[in-house]
């Protein structure tokens, strides 16, 4: 079966008793057992949910792997996954990744971590130390569009006897398929382009691995974090159309970044030539709030992945946890804005960067 096919089936499960097409919600917290020592494979819906479940199966098929797990945030999601290693071990990280992540690991986890640039394997592979037991990796990297080569750095891992983690939130199963190239485990925050509308909070992590994922569905178990049945199923409901949305993503993506290197106002953009997200440097920092306060179609709100377009600052919202010369060393500066781009027509998106990053003084003079 085609992918684009297993998208729009995503989770489908035959309802012999009503024939239902889409997925039944199935908000109960508890399942009655038929006897003494008798299950019907649900007991408690934090340990299993059957809309959840679809979700997983779902998931798994879409991203190659053995099993998936759903959580209630990509940051629940990648926290579970870390939750595999503790005191005496280490971790490599991607060094531009997003704030939330590098919160987590650099003032929550109890676990050492080295930033590295994994856009360079020697880098990763120099990094590495005897009691390293995971690489994880951004790809493209958020919010400055560094890709890595994920097959050359599954090739460190599996020497070096360590797991690959990539998140795959930017590219979604359409455009990457991380398992395929040697990773072991793939996260995702499915807020994002997974679901797709902007109207839930969801993670998830796929894993290659049967055992690696009994380990991890004990951990989801006993942390908690799991993910409701209404938020599975727009999650599921998001899938179906995922096809259709990366590739209008990645095509306004491609005509948007290309409209902004030409412009004046623009000093740099940043685009990898794939999916849906782009940043770019303004000529001068007095542009940033101009910017912002002038757009009308794009929104200026966190997050990204869905159908409209947002316009992020990093310095103070998706990376503010970053040190200041941190984030400047990465290329994260306060001239800094990035672009979910949307499914809006392109032309509707470009007019409004244009208005947006117009001269003030060129507009007054007329």
């Amino acid at each position: 079966m085609k992918l684009a096919t297993a998208l729009v089936h995503a989770g489908v499960r035959r309802d012999p008793s009503t024939g239902a097409v889409a997925v039944p919600i199935y908000q109960s917290a508890t399942y009655q057992h038929p006897a003494l020592g008798q299950s019907t494979g649900y007991d408690y819906s934090r340990t299993r949910n059957p809309t959840r479940s679809a979700l997983e199966d779902a998931l798994a098929q879409l991203e190659g792997g053995s099993r998936g797990l759903a959580f209630s945030s990509g940051m629940a999601a990648l926290h579970c996954a870390l939750q595999l290693f503790g005191p005496g071990d280490h971790v490599l990280l991607t060094e531009d990744l997003y704030g939330g992540t590098y919160r987590l690991a650099d003032r929550i986890l109890h676990v050492p971590c080295t930033f590295v640039d994994t856009s360079r394997p020697g880098a990763v592979q120099d990094a590495l130390r005897p009691n390293t037991r995971a690489i994880v990796v951004e790809t493209p990297t958020n919010p400055m569009m560094r890709t890595a080569d994920l097959a050359g750095l599954a090739a460190i891992a599996r020497e070096a006897g360590v797991l690959l983690i990539v998140d795959n939130t930017f590219l979604t199963p359409w455009l990457q398929r991380p398992l395929e190239l040697g990773a072991d485990i793939v996260v995702h925050s499915a807020t994002k382009y997974l679901a797709g509308h902007n109207d839930v909070v969801a993670g998830a992590l796929v894993v290659k691995d049967a055992a690696l994922g009994e380990r991890l569905a004990y951990l989801q178990n006993g942390i908690g974090a799991i993910l409701g049945p209404q938020d599975a199923y727009l999650v599921i409901r998001g899938l179906k159309t995922l096809a259709l949305r990366m590739e209008r993503h990645q095509a306004n993506a491609r005509e948007v970044a290309a409209w902004l290197r030409a412009h004046p106002g623009v000093e740099r953009v940043f685009y990898p030539g794939v999916g849906g997200m782009l940043s770019f440097n303004v000529a001068h920092a007095a542009l940033v709030p101009q910017v912002l306060a002038s757009v009308k179609l794009c929104l200026f709100a966190e997050s990204l992945g869905g159908v409209e377009t947002l316009i992020t600052y990093p310095t103070t919202q998706t990376h503010a946890d970053i040190p200041a010369e941190r984030r400047e060393a990465l290329g994260i500066s306060d001239r800094l804005l990035r672009l979910s781009v949307g499914i809006e027509d392109s032309h509707d998106i470009i007019d409004d960067l244009a208005h947006a990053l117009r001269d003030p003084s060129a507009a007054h003079g007329a």
